[in-house]
């Protein structure tokens, strides 16, 4: 008897080492190489974001987890709107992505897009930062991404190639080149504009044969994309609209890494977030701005609204405002106004 329970005891012991030896590696079942999509490359400051994040975790993991990066969201052929289905779907593993891109799967993200509702950078901070963040944090862990990190891609201004732009009558007629979003048809749309939504691969010989007459975008972009060459000779900054980031992860692959890695690759977001800002700011944030007496040394007329001039443009998209609060959702933008309010300058 004694002998048949040291058998049976013995033949228990295998029995779960085998099941621990099967276990233990699909916990474990590392990728070689890890998809991120971006929509632009480096020098741009989204394209360093996903470099950074990328170098950080390689020297951090020690190599296990590689990431490739793919701009020019080549992963989705090109097309930015379909990027967070795409997450979803595992077509792709990771992103650094824009808020705007996303928007019209979570119509939360559209807080941001709301015309004049961030007059600074200590405004897109109070939301990012604070409570309005982790609650879109969890809007989007709740529609199946895993959201790690906040990034920049900055406050969209805008260019023309006809006249300097200082009031709503200014853009009646021109034909502006938008972005994939409702929103931003409807916003120009009520400045009298002639709003047409564009890939940015469109939009350079549009801008470069005079079919559409401005655009707007981050000025960084401006420098890097040299956009006087292709007509845009004239630059209005109103800050009417910002575009945070956000660096995010597929939920079947945050699920395959280890609890050691995850935290490691969630750290080395918040730390390449940190840089990245920086990088989208530089230039717009010290006195004087050298990023604007650069632009102008490109032989662009730069105009700087006075507050009663944005004012006007504040009044015009108004009716804008109020019809997508609907949308982003009421309790979720009066918490974003008082944390605005409130933000520390």
């Amino acid at each position: 008897m004694t002998f048949r329970r040291s058998l049976l005891g013995l033949a228990a012991i295998a029995t779960a080492l085998a099941t621990f030896s099967v276990a233990a590696p699909a916990q474990t079942a590392y990728k070689p190489e890890y998809k991120l999509s971006l929509v632009l490359a480096p020098p741009t400051a989204w394209g360093q974001a996903g470099k950074i994040w990328a170098d950080l975790v390689k020297e951090r993991t020690q190599g296990r987890i590689n990431i490739k990066l793919y701009p020019g969201v080549s992963l989705i052929q090109g097309d930015q709107t379909r990027e967070f289905s795409a997450l979803r779907q595992g077509v792709i593993d990771m992103a650094v992505g824009s808020t705007i891109n996303w928007s019209p799967q979570v119509k939360q993200l559209n807080l941001f897009s709301l015309p004049f509702l961030m007059p600074d950078y200590a405004a897109i901070d109070a939301l990012t930062q604070g409570e309005v963040g982790k609650e879109i944090f969890s809007t989007i862990e709740k529609a199946g991404v895993v959201p790690l990190a906040w990034g920049e891609n900055g406050y969209r201004e805008v260019t023309n190639s006809k006249k300097p732009i200082k009031s709503p009558d200014d853009l009646k007629g021109m034909k502006i080149r938008v972005v994939g979003s409702p929103l931003f048809a409807d916003m120009f749309t009520a400045l009298g504009a002639n709003p047409t939504q564009m890939s940015w691969a469109d939009a350079q010989p549009a801008l470069a044969s005079g079919a559409v007459d401005g655009q707007e975008n981050p000025l960084f972009l401006f420098t890097v994309l040299k956009m006087q060459n292709v007509g845009q000779k004239y630059m209005t900054t109103w800050g009417n609209v910002a575009d945070p980031l956000i660096f995010v992860v597929n939920k079947e692959i945050w699920a395959s890494w280890t609890p050691a890695d995850q935290a490691i690759v969630r750290q080395a977001a918040i730390d390449a977030g940190k840089q990245e800002i920086g990088l989208a700011r530089k230039g717009l944030v010290e006195p004087g701005k050298p990023l604007l007496k650069e632009i102008e040394g490109m032989g662009v007329t730069v105009t700087q609204l006075t507050p009663a001039e944005r004012e006007a443009f504040v009044k015009a998209t108004r009716p804008v405002y109020a019809k997508w609060k609907g949308t982003v959702g009421a309790d979720l933008v009066n918490k974003a106004e008082k944390a605005i309010t409130a933000r520390k300058q």
